[in-house]
Protein backbone atom coordinates (compact mmCIF):
# COMPACT_ATOMS: atom_id res chain seq x y z
CA UNK A 1 0.00 0.00 0.00
CA UNK A 2 0.97 3.62 -0.06
CA UNK A 3 2.37 4.93 3.20
CA UNK A 4 0.32 7.47 4.14
CA UNK A 5 1.48 11.05 5.16
CA UNK A 6 1.15 11.86 8.70
CA UNK A 7 0.80 15.47 9.76
CA UNK A 8 -0.05 17.35 12.95
CA UNK A 9 -2.34 19.98 13.03
CA UNK A 10 -3.26 22.65 16.05
CA UNK A 11 -4.27 25.94 17.24
CA UNK A 12 -2.49 28.20 19.11
CA UNK A 13 -1.75 28.83 22.94
CA UNK A 14 -5.36 31.44 23.68
CA UNK A 15 -6.99 31.00 20.59
CA UNK A 16 -10.23 28.37 20.65
CA UNK A 17 -10.99 28.58 16.88
CA UNK A 18 -11.45 25.28 15.66
CA UNK A 19 -14.16 25.62 13.31
CA UNK A 20 -11.47 25.89 10.68
CA UNK A 21 -9.09 23.25 11.29
CA UNK A 22 -11.66 20.42 11.93
CA UNK A 23 -12.95 21.00 7.89
CA UNK A 24 -9.50 21.46 6.95
CA UNK A 25 -8.76 18.17 8.92
CA UNK A 26 -11.74 16.11 7.10
CA UNK A 27 -10.68 17.06 3.58
CA UNK A 28 -7.01 15.63 4.29
CA UNK A 29 -8.32 12.07 5.80
CA UNK A 30 -10.80 12.36 2.73
CA UNK A 31 -7.31 12.44 0.90
CA UNK A 32 -5.39 9.59 2.41
CA UNK A 33 -3.99 11.62 5.13
CA UNK A 34 -3.44 10.95 8.67
CA UNK A 35 -3.92 13.81 10.85
CA UNK A 36 -3.09 14.01 14.41
CA UNK A 37 -5.21 16.55 15.56
CA UNK A 38 -3.89 18.23 18.85
CA UNK A 39 -6.85 20.34 19.62
CA UNK A 40 -7.20 24.04 20.54
CA UNK A 41 -5.12 26.23 23.36
CA UNK A 42 -1.67 24.41 22.84
CA UNK A 43 1.77 25.75 23.40
CA UNK A 44 4.36 25.54 21.47
CA UNK A 45 6.55 23.09 23.46
CA UNK A 46 3.11 20.66 23.58
CA UNK A 47 2.78 21.24 19.48
CA UNK A 48 6.72 20.06 19.00
CA UNK A 49 6.83 17.12 21.75
CA UNK A 50 3.82 15.88 19.73
CA UNK A 51 5.50 16.28 16.21
CA UNK A 52 8.67 14.73 17.36
CA UNK A 53 7.01 11.94 19.48
CA UNK A 54 4.52 10.73 16.73
CA UNK A 55 7.01 11.37 13.64
CA UNK A 56 5.48 13.76 11.56
CA UNK A 57 6.90 15.39 8.37
CA UNK A 58 5.07 18.84 9.02
CA UNK A 59 2.44 21.07 11.39
CA UNK A 60 -0.05 22.59 10.18
CA UNK A 61 -1.34 25.83 12.73
CA UNK A 62 -4.41 27.51 12.01
CA UNK A 63 -4.27 31.27 14.02
CA UNK A 64 -6.89 33.08 14.09
CA UNK A 65 -6.00 35.64 16.79
CA UNK A 66 -2.63 37.21 16.56
CA UNK A 67 0.25 36.53 17.46
CA UNK A 68 0.88 34.31 14.89
CA UNK A 69 4.41 35.63 13.44
CA UNK A 70 6.28 34.89 16.84
CA UNK A 71 4.26 31.46 17.38
CA UNK A 72 5.18 30.47 14.19
CA UNK A 73 8.78 31.43 14.47
CA UNK A 74 9.18 29.67 18.02
CA UNK A 75 7.86 26.35 16.81
CA UNK A 76 10.36 26.35 13.94
CA UNK A 77 13.14 27.43 16.21
CA UNK A 78 12.39 24.48 18.82
CA UNK A 79 11.86 21.95 16.45
CA UNK A 80 15.50 22.90 15.08
CA UNK A 81 16.32 23.09 19.39
CA UNK A 82 15.42 19.69 19.42
CA UNK A 83 16.89 18.41 15.88
CA UNK A 84 13.49 18.18 14.28
CA UNK A 85 14.41 20.30 11.48
CA UNK A 86 13.26 18.13 8.85
CA UNK A 87 9.54 18.64 10.28
CA UNK A 88 8.21 21.75 8.56
CA UNK A 89 5.58 24.12 9.42
CA UNK A 90 2.55 25.32 7.37
CA UNK A 91 -0.75 27.42 8.26
CA UNK A 92 -3.25 29.81 7.91
CA UNK A 93 -5.24 32.68 9.39
CA UNK A 94 -7.85 33.67 7.18
CA UNK A 95 -8.07 37.57 7.38
CA UNK A 96 -5.83 37.40 10.59
CA UNK A 97 -2.68 37.32 8.29
CA UNK A 98 -1.64 39.28 6.07
CA UNK A 99 0.84 39.12 2.92
CA UNK A 100 3.15 41.14 4.68
CA UNK A 101 3.47 38.81 7.96
CA UNK A 102 3.30 35.90 5.79
CA UNK A 103 6.53 37.28 3.97
CA UNK A 104 8.27 37.51 7.27
CA UNK A 105 6.95 34.03 8.62
CA UNK A 106 8.45 32.52 5.37
CA UNK A 107 11.99 34.42 6.30
CA UNK A 108 11.76 32.71 9.47
CA UNK A 109 11.45 29.06 8.09
CA UNK A 110 7.64 28.70 7.56
CA UNK A 111 7.06 26.94 4.61
CA UNK A 112 3.66 28.23 3.64
CA UNK A 113 0.63 30.13 4.39
CA UNK A 114 -2.66 30.01 2.76
CA UNK A 115 -4.74 32.73 3.12
CA UNK A 116 -8.89 33.32 2.83
CA UNK A 117 -9.87 31.83 -0.04
CA UNK A 118 -7.91 29.53 -0.98
CA UNK A 119 -9.84 26.24 -1.82
CA UNK A 120 -9.09 22.85 0.22
CA UNK A 121 -7.89 21.35 -3.02
CA UNK A 122 -4.73 23.66 -3.18
CA UNK A 123 -4.20 23.28 0.41
CA UNK A 124 -4.41 19.21 -0.29
CA UNK A 125 -2.55 19.12 -3.13
CA UNK A 126 0.08 20.90 -1.44
CA UNK A 127 1.11 18.72 1.32
CA UNK A 128 0.96 15.64 -0.66
CA UNK A 129 3.37 17.16 -2.95
CA UNK A 130 5.71 18.59 -0.33
CA UNK A 131 5.17 16.03 2.16
CA UNK A 132 4.92 12.75 0.62
CA UNK A 133 8.40 12.17 -0.71
CA UNK A 134 10.60 10.15 2.04
CA UNK A 135 12.61 12.08 4.50
CA UNK A 136 16.11 13.01 4.54
CA UNK A 137 17.09 10.95 7.53
CA UNK A 138 20.43 11.96 8.19
CA UNK A 139 19.25 15.67 8.58
CA UNK A 140 18.05 14.92 12.11
CA UNK A 141 20.41 14.72 15.47
CA UNK A 142 18.94 11.43 16.81
CA UNK A 143 17.91 12.23 20.52
CA UNK A 144 16.65 9.20 22.44
CA UNK A 145 12.54 10.18 22.37
CA UNK A 146 12.96 11.11 17.75
CA UNK A 147 15.18 7.47 18.07
CA UNK A 148 12.33 5.67 19.54
CA UNK A 149 9.74 7.52 17.17
CA UNK A 150 11.92 6.66 14.10
CA UNK A 151 11.83 2.89 14.65
CA UNK A 152 7.87 3.04 15.45
CA UNK A 153 7.63 4.59 11.82
CA UNK A 154 9.93 1.95 10.28
CA UNK A 155 8.04 -1.12 12.07
CA UNK A 156 4.58 0.75 10.89
CA UNK A 157 5.86 1.80 7.19
CA UNK A 158 7.59 -1.96 7.07
CA UNK A 159 4.42 -4.35 7.58
CA UNK A 160 2.65 -1.44 5.16
CA UNK A 161 5.11 -2.32 2.59
CA UNK A 162 4.87 -6.17 3.33
CA UNK A 163 8.50 -6.05 5.81
CA UNK A 164 8.30 -6.83 9.49
CA UNK A 165 10.77 -5.16 11.19
CA UNK A 166 11.94 -6.24 14.35
CA UNK A 167 14.49 -4.84 17.02
CA UNK A 168 15.45 -8.30 18.72
CA UNK A 169 18.96 -7.22 18.92
CA UNK A 170 18.85 -4.50 20.52
CA UNK A 171 15.91 -5.35 23.15
CA UNK A 172 18.08 -8.26 24.29
CA UNK A 173 20.96 -6.68 25.00
CA UNK A 174 20.67 -3.11 25.68
CA UNK A 175 19.86 -0.72 28.79
CA UNK A 176 18.99 2.92 28.62
CA UNK A 177 19.35 5.76 31.02
CA UNK A 178 16.86 8.41 31.65
CA UNK A 179 17.72 11.45 34.49
CA UNK A 180 19.55 8.96 37.45
CA UNK A 181 17.51 5.76 36.34
CA UNK A 182 18.72 2.72 34.89
CA UNK A 183 15.77 0.51 33.27
CA UNK A 184 15.94 -3.01 33.00
CA UNK A 185 14.94 -3.95 29.38
CA UNK A 186 11.23 -5.97 29.50
CA UNK A 187 10.02 -4.59 32.72
CA UNK A 188 6.95 -2.28 31.55
CA UNK A 189 3.70 -3.48 33.01
CA UNK A 190 1.43 -3.65 29.38
CA UNK A 191 -2.24 -2.43 30.49
CA UNK A 192 -5.04 -2.65 27.31
CA UNK A 193 -8.27 -0.54 27.36
CA UNK A 194 -11.31 -1.21 25.13
CA UNK A 195 -14.65 -0.49 25.00
CA UNK A 196 -17.13 1.20 22.83
CA UNK A 197 -16.65 4.58 20.83
CA UNK A 198 -17.67 7.35 23.95
CA UNK A 199 -17.42 5.15 26.94
CA UNK A 200 -14.58 7.69 28.16
CA UNK A 201 -11.42 5.61 27.39
CA UNK A 202 -9.24 8.92 26.75
CA UNK A 203 -9.91 10.56 29.65
CA UNK A 204 -9.76 8.02 32.08
CA UNK A 205 -6.47 6.64 30.81
CA UNK A 206 -5.27 10.55 31.09
CA UNK A 207 -6.53 10.96 35.07
CA UNK A 208 -4.56 7.17 35.84
CA UNK A 209 -1.32 9.08 33.65
CA UNK A 210 -1.56 11.54 36.53
CA UNK A 211 -1.87 9.55 39.07
CA UNK A 212 1.25 7.12 37.75
CA UNK A 213 2.98 10.60 37.69
CA UNK A 214 2.56 11.96 40.71
CA UNK A 215 3.20 8.68 42.75
CA UNK A 216 6.60 8.41 41.62
CA UNK A 217 8.39 11.28 40.10
CA UNK A 218 11.12 9.05 38.10
CA UNK A 219 7.97 6.88 36.11
CA UNK A 220 7.58 7.34 32.86
CA UNK A 221 4.70 6.06 30.26
CA UNK A 222 4.07 5.19 26.76
CA UNK A 223 0.70 4.97 25.81
CA UNK A 224 -0.52 3.17 22.32
CA UNK A 225 -3.63 4.95 21.19
CA UNK A 226 -5.52 3.61 18.04
CA UNK A 227 -8.09 5.50 15.64
CA UNK A 228 -9.87 3.73 12.59
CA UNK A 229 -9.03 4.22 9.48
CA UNK A 230 -11.43 5.69 6.64
CA UNK A 231 -12.33 7.00 3.68
CA UNK A 232 -9.57 7.44 1.18
CA UNK A 233 -6.93 5.43 3.96
CA UNK A 234 -6.45 8.21 5.85
CA UNK A 235 -7.48 8.58 9.28
CA UNK A 236 -7.95 11.41 11.86
CA UNK A 237 -6.22 10.51 15.09
CA UNK A 238 -7.92 12.55 17.64
CA UNK A 239 -7.14 11.40 21.47
CA UNK A 240 -4.47 13.94 21.81
CA UNK A 241 -6.65 16.61 21.77
CA UNK A 242 -8.54 15.26 25.05
CA UNK A 243 -5.14 13.86 26.80
CA UNK A 244 -4.25 16.98 29.28
CA UNK A 245 -1.55 15.05 31.72
CA UNK A 246 -0.35 13.09 29.31
CA UNK A 247 1.52 15.96 27.81
CA UNK A 248 4.11 15.49 30.52
CA UNK A 249 7.71 14.99 29.46
CA UNK A 250 7.51 11.86 30.80
CA UNK A 251 4.77 10.69 28.62
CA UNK A 252 5.31 9.10 25.43
CA UNK A 253 2.38 8.66 23.23
CA UNK A 254 1.60 7.48 20.00
CA UNK A 255 -1.61 8.10 17.63
CA UNK A 256 -1.87 4.46 15.31
CA UNK A 257 -4.34 3.96 12.52
CA UNK A 258 -6.18 0.40 12.13
CA UNK A 259 -4.63 1.43 8.49
CA UNK A 260 -7.64 -1.53 7.01
CA UNK A 261 -7.37 -3.96 10.16
CA UNK A 262 -10.75 -4.69 12.14
CA UNK A 263 -10.57 -5.45 16.00
CA UNK A 264 -9.61 -2.31 17.09
CA UNK A 265 -5.43 -2.48 16.46
CA UNK A 266 -2.91 -1.74 13.58
CA UNK A 267 -1.56 -4.08 12.02
CA UNK A 268 1.54 -2.94 13.49
CA UNK A 269 0.68 -3.15 17.12
CA UNK A 270 2.09 -5.80 18.69
CA UNK A 271 5.53 -5.11 17.07
CA UNK A 272 5.13 -1.83 17.88
CA UNK A 273 4.12 -2.69 21.74
CA UNK A 274 6.96 -5.07 21.73
CA UNK A 275 9.37 -2.33 21.19
CA UNK A 276 7.76 0.11 23.69
CA UNK A 277 7.54 -2.75 26.42
CA UNK A 278 11.30 -3.19 26.01
CA UNK A 279 12.00 0.46 26.11
CA UNK A 280 12.12 2.86 29.35
CA UNK A 281 9.16 2.85 30.55
CA UNK A 282 6.92 1.41 33.58
CA UNK A 283 3.99 1.35 31.90
CA UNK A 284 2.52 1.01 28.48
CA UNK A 285 -0.74 1.70 27.96
CA UNK A 286 -2.65 0.24 24.66
CA UNK A 287 -5.97 2.25 24.05
CA UNK A 288 -8.17 0.61 20.92
CA UNK A 289 -11.03 2.08 18.58
CA UNK A 290 -13.94 2.23 20.15
CA UNK A 291 -15.31 -1.41 19.61
CA UNK A 292 -18.18 -3.22 18.83
CA UNK A 293 -19.59 -6.55 20.08
CA UNK A 294 -16.93 -8.91 18.44
CA UNK A 295 -13.96 -7.22 19.39
CA UNK A 296 -11.12 -9.26 21.15
CA UNK A 297 -8.75 -6.91 20.46
CA UNK A 298 -6.33 -8.35 23.67
CA UNK A 299 -6.92 -12.23 22.74
CA UNK A 300 -3.91 -13.23 21.04
CA UNK A 301 -0.28 -13.11 21.65
CA UNK A 302 -0.95 -12.16 24.82
CA UNK A 303 -0.25 -8.90 24.39
CA UNK A 304 -1.20 -7.15 27.88
CA UNK A 305 -0.67 -7.90 31.28
CA UNK A 306 -4.09 -6.53 32.03
CA UNK A 307 -7.32 -5.61 30.17
CA UNK A 308 -9.58 -3.37 31.17
CA UNK A 309 -12.46 -2.97 29.47
CA UNK A 310 -14.83 0.62 30.09
CA UNK A 311 -18.64 0.66 29.50
CA UNK A 312 -21.18 3.76 29.98
CA UNK A 313 -24.46 3.05 31.38
CA UNK A 314 -26.64 3.73 28.83
CA UNK A 315 -25.62 -0.11 26.67
CA UNK A 316 -29.13 -0.78 26.27
CA UNK A 317 -31.03 -3.90 27.77
CA UNK A 318 -29.46 -7.06 29.57
CA UNK A 319 -29.47 -8.92 26.25
CA UNK A 320 -27.06 -6.61 24.43
CA UNK A 321 -24.68 -7.92 28.28
CA UNK A 322 -24.77 -11.33 26.81
CA UNK A 323 -23.28 -10.18 23.20
CA UNK A 324 -20.46 -8.17 24.70
CA UNK A 325 -17.88 -11.00 24.22
CA UNK A 326 -15.21 -9.04 26.23
CA UNK A 327 -17.08 -9.29 29.51
CA UNK A 328 -15.80 -12.57 29.44
CA UNK A 329 -12.56 -11.86 29.05
CA UNK A 330 -11.81 -8.57 30.61
CA UNK A 331 -9.86 -8.32 34.02
CA UNK A 332 -11.61 -5.15 35.19
CA UNK A 333 -15.14 -3.76 33.78
CA UNK A 334 -15.04 0.04 34.54
CA UNK A 335 -18.63 1.85 34.23
CA UNK A 336 -17.52 5.22 33.31
CA UNK A 337 -20.39 8.11 33.56
CA UNK A 338 -21.54 6.73 36.61
CA UNK A 339 -23.23 9.94 37.72
CA UNK A 340 -26.02 9.62 34.69
CA UNK A 341 -29.39 8.55 36.00
CA UNK A 342 -28.99 4.99 34.64
CA UNK A 343 -25.59 3.87 36.33
CA UNK A 344 -26.54 2.53 39.35
CA UNK A 345 -28.72 0.00 37.05
CA UNK A 346 -25.79 -0.63 35.09
CA UNK A 347 -23.79 -1.57 37.86
CA UNK A 348 -26.26 -4.10 38.87
CA UNK A 349 -26.63 -5.60 35.63
CA UNK A 350 -23.30 -5.94 34.43
CA UNK A 351 -21.92 -7.58 37.90
CA UNK A 352 -24.95 -10.22 37.53
CA UNK A 353 -23.27 -10.71 33.96
CA UNK A 354 -19.94 -11.09 35.25
CA UNK A 355 -21.20 -13.32 38.32
CA UNK A 356 -21.77 -15.94 35.26
CA UNK A 357 -18.47 -15.96 34.32
CA UNK A 358 -16.95 -17.65 37.77
CA UNK A 359 -13.69 -15.47 37.65
CA UNK A 360 -11.71 -13.09 39.58
CA UNK A 361 -13.29 -9.94 37.99
CA UNK A 362 -13.49 -6.70 39.31
CA UNK A 363 -16.12 -3.99 38.52
CA UNK A 364 -15.80 -0.31 39.09
CA UNK A 365 -17.72 2.86 38.81
CA UNK A 366 -15.79 6.00 37.56
CA UNK A 367 -16.63 9.62 36.28
CA UNK A 368 -13.37 10.50 34.62
CA UNK A 369 -14.05 13.84 33.71
CA UNK A 370 -14.00 14.53 37.27
CA UNK A 371 -10.86 15.42 38.80
CA UNK A 372 -9.96 13.41 42.23
CA UNK A 373 -12.79 10.94 41.27
CA UNK A 374 -12.72 8.51 44.40
CA UNK A 375 -13.43 5.59 41.44
CA UNK A 376 -10.24 6.29 39.29
CA UNK A 377 -8.32 6.34 42.51
CA UNK A 378 -9.70 2.70 43.62
CA UNK A 379 -8.85 1.67 39.97
CA UNK A 380 -5.72 3.13 40.28
CA UNK A 381 -4.90 1.01 43.07
CA UNK A 382 -6.21 -1.92 41.72
CA UNK A 383 -3.84 -1.63 38.86
CA UNK A 384 -0.97 -0.91 41.36
CA UNK A 385 -2.20 -3.89 43.58
CA UNK A 386 -1.87 -6.04 40.48
CA UNK A 387 1.31 -5.10 39.57
CA UNK A 388 2.97 -5.54 42.95
CA UNK A 389 1.81 -8.58 42.61
CA UNK A 390 3.15 -9.85 39.26
CA UNK A 391 6.20 -8.74 40.65
CA UNK A 392 5.99 -10.78 43.60
CA UNK A 393 5.22 -13.52 41.64
CA UNK A 394 8.16 -12.75 39.65
CA UNK A 395 10.68 -12.51 42.59
CA UNK A 396 9.67 -16.23 43.89
CA UNK A 397 9.89 -17.54 40.78
CA UNK A 398 13.79 -16.69 40.32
Amino acid sequence: MTLPIRILTAVPICDGHDSAINTINLEFIRHGIEVIYLGYHRSVGDIVRAAIQEDVRAIGISSYNGGHIEFFAEVVDLLRKRGASDIKVFGGGGGTITHDDAATMRRKGVDQIFFAGTSLAEMTDYVRKNYGMPRKTQSRTKSWDIELAWKLTEIEDGLAKGKRLTFNAQRSTSKKTIGNRQSAIGNAKVIGFTGPGGAGKTTLIDELVLRFLKQNPRRRIAILSHDPSVVGEGALLGDRATMINSQNDRVFMRSMATRGQAGGLSPATHDCLALLAQSNFDYVIIETVGTGQEALPFQKNGIVDLTVLVMNPDYGSRLQLQKIVMLDLADIVVVNKSDLQRARTAHSEIEQRLEQNRRDQRLIDTVAKRHRDSGVDRLFELICRDERSRRGKARNKS
